[in-house]
């Protein structure tokens, strides 16, 4: 916290059980504005016994929300649709105030999160079942789909709104009660919606919001109520979640890292190929998992294509993100603006060019900023390049066709999404047989699905076999039964030692 003669006021951020708002009873953690790099809250982390309770609250209330008609529960979710969408704009400013994106931004992420509260406000079409008639003599089969119970959300710091919309709303809307464990980051967009959930209708202890770190997680992977697990974050914890909360028989979904790959074919409109790489590599500071980190150059255009990239840069405005001027706001912590400060500083050391230095930014106070940077001749085995920077730093890889560009995309560990610019239709769609992406984007920079598909990478950026949201999240947070029904005459009835058949 940084020194000063005025005495500053925290706010303590609560969790929320039962529907109660529960301040800290032991440890808590900083909360800071990242623009100006000074603390202004105190995050509540729970402790093991804490989620414990948590659990057990959420177990107590799910029957009753299971019982609860889908009618009812539909109107609920139309009402919270309403709700989010009039106070979009509070919400926007608590999450500036935490994350450090643009306000701008941050409206735009709670439209993206609206997409899938608007998805499940047709929950009794998303959970209808199946019936088969007559499957043998006098032998009807039907399958239903049923809650999974008490399920738990661990959402990241970079969208601490969308993110958690996209599946607390599912999983409640499917029937389960949540715990959710938002980012100790930027923690107050989870309590907010967790009032809205409620003011919205949907009763105490169906979302709760249990703060923490890796005492929480580990109590949450290991609670025998809490039932699957979802989870968004850096690959080595999502790998680490996977295989625990597996162990102990949950179901997983989680969303690894990302190291996102746009390829600038020799046709492409390097305009527009430059407006994308700029608008998807620095947006929201490049915190995002589908941001554009390397531009893949093939032929003889990276030359013209950086000059373009470099000259925009230029014009960016970088600064507060409560600034209506700002189009790029700082990075969410200190330790996250050293860590990217050291890709910058170590790149040419490796054989690359630096071609725009974000550590050259001025920006008056303590905020946690950091200017865009361009790096070129960029290859695989530099530290640039084989890591996940989460920041403003977009490298160009120099190649000389279509096949290598391939070739060096499918050959890296992360495939959460990529981006192919042409003129031509027949590479366009060479490009979407070939490649091996979980979500692909032909002149579109950051190919996030709309709500009625679902969101996931494959390889290292995805363990577990479900998608977020669309009809994979249904998938998720319901379990299928199967019934299959006879209604024989008395004097059918006998004895047989063999196998059924039909």
């Amino acid at each position: 916290m940084s020194t000063t003669t005025e005495t500053t006021t925290l706010t303590a951020i609560p969790h929320v059980i039962g529907g109660r708002h529960v301040p800290a009873d032991g440890r808590v953690g900083p909360v800071f504005n990242p623009a100006t790099g000074q603390q202004t809250g105190e995050v509540a982390l729970a402790s093991a016994d804490l989620v414990h309770e948590a659990a057990r609250t959420a177990q107590a209330a799910q029957r009753a929300w299971r019982d609860t008609g889908l009618v009812k529960r539909q109107q609920i979710i139309f009402r919270l649709r309403d709700l989010i969408a009039s106070r979009g704009d509070e919400l926007a400013r608590i999450i500036t105030a935490e994350h450090g994106k643009t306000v701008s931004d941050a409206h735009g992420e709670v439209t993206r999160g609206l997409e899938n509260v608007e998805f499940c406000t047709s929950l009794m079409h998303h959970l209808k079942g199946e019936y088969s008639e007559q499957v043998a003599g006098g032998v009807d089969v039907h399958q239903v789909r049923q809650p999974v119970g008490v399920v738990a959300c661990i959402t990241p710091f970079n969208f601490p709104a969308m993110v958690p919309l996209w599946m607390v709303t599912t999983a409640v809307a499917a029937g389960n009660a949540v715990i959710l464990k938002p980012s100790e980051r930027d923690p107050s967009a989870a309590v907010w919606l967790a009032d809205i959930f409620a003011e919205a209708g949907v009763p105490d202890g169906i979302l709760n919001v249990v703060h923490g770190d890796k005492e929480a997680v580990d109590a949450i992977l290991d609670d025998p109520i809490i039932r699957a697990v979802s989870f968004v974050g850096s690959t080595p914890i999502a790998k680490y979640i996977y295989a625990r909360a597996a162990e102990n028989g949950k179901r997983v979904q989680a969303l690894g890292g990302a190291k996102n790959h746009m390829i600038v074919m020799p046709d492409a409109d390097l305009d527009a190929a430059a407006d994308a790489a700029v608008s998807a590599g620095y947006g929201s500071a490049g915190e995002r998992c589908m941001a554009v980190s390397v531009v893949v150059a093939v032929g003889e255009v990276a030359d013209d294509l950086i000059a373009k990239v470099s000259e925009r840069i230029g014009g960016l405005k970088v600064g507060d993100g409560t600034d209506p001027a700002s189009e790029m706001g700082p990075l969410i912590t200190r330790d996250a603006l050293d860590r990217v400060d050291g890709f910058v500083a170590g790149a040419e050391g490796e054989g690359a060019r630096l071609v725009v230095d974000g550590r050259e930014l001025q920006v008056d106070g303590d905020g946690f900023f950091i200017g865009p940077s361009l790096v070129d001749k960029v290859t695989p085995g530099m530290r640039v390049y084989d890591e996940e920077i989460f920041g403003p730093v977009l490298s160009v890889v120099r190649v000389d066709t279509y096949d290598e560009a391939v070739a060096l995309i499918n050959g890296n560990r992360y495939a959460n999404g990529t981006a192919v610019f042409t003129r031509d239709g027949k590479t366009a769609r060479q490009f979407e047989y070939d490649i091996e992406v979980g979500m692909v984007g032909i002149n579109v920079p950051i190919p996030v699905p709309v709500g009625a598909f679902s969101f996931g990478g494959w390889k290292d950026s995805l363990f577990g076999d479900t998608h977020m949201y669309g009809a994979e999240a249904f998938n998720f947070y319901t379990r299928r039964k199967v019934v299959t029904t006879r209604w024989p005459d008395p004097s059918e009835s006998q004895i047989s030692l063999g196998f059924p058949t039909h």
